[in-house]
């Protein structure tokens, strides 16, 4: 088996297509609505992914752009409905702590989803532990609580030992 390398994916399989159409088609009446919409979204997606983040960007009259670092991500979800099932494809969702109930990112049309969901997370991890690595113990604002915390403990445990 090849490397897997994420830098190669630009654009959605093929098969995201048929999907759109197939889901369209069951809308009944919202195809005239719903076929369009993901033919455009599906003609103007574009994914890139490099050593910082990732990013992902779709729309004609309204364009839409996410960009996500790999520090980040909070979580990473993989699903798939009996129709990505049947193309071969999957939903990659990520998340993030930005306060949203839903997912920052849905990647779809990648048919090598679990090695896209495995390079995601190694990425993650990595770039943590590059983080914790770089600035000891104090990796984000919020963890100077810890850091405080962290030090009152070491003080009780030197006043309780003496």
């Amino acid at each position: 088996m090849e490397p897997f390398d994420p830098r190669k994916i630009e654009r959605p399989h093929a098969s995201l297509m048929k999907y759109y159409a197939i889901i369209s088609i069951l809308t009944g009446p919202g195809l005239l609505v719903q076929l369009p919409r993901l033919f455009f979204k599906y003609e103007t997606l574009k994914y890139k992914f490099d050593d910082d983040g990732m990013s992902m960007s779709w729309g004609v009259l309204f364009k839409h752009e996410i960009f996500l670092t790999y520090r980040r991500i909070q979580d990473i979800h993989l699903s798939r409905d009996i129709l990505q099932r049947w193309l071969g494809l999957a939903t990659v969702s990520v998340q993030t702590a930005s306060g949203s109930a839903g997912p920052e990112m849905n990647i779809e049309g990648i048919p090598q989803a679990e090695r896209l969901r495995d390079y995601l997370y190694a990425k993650m991890r990595g770039a943590r532990d590059a983080d914790e690595h770089a600035h000891g113990d104090a990796t984000h604002p919020e963890d100077e609580a810890l850091v405080l915390l962290r030090e009152i403990r070491d003080l009780l445990r030197r006043k309780n030992a003496s």
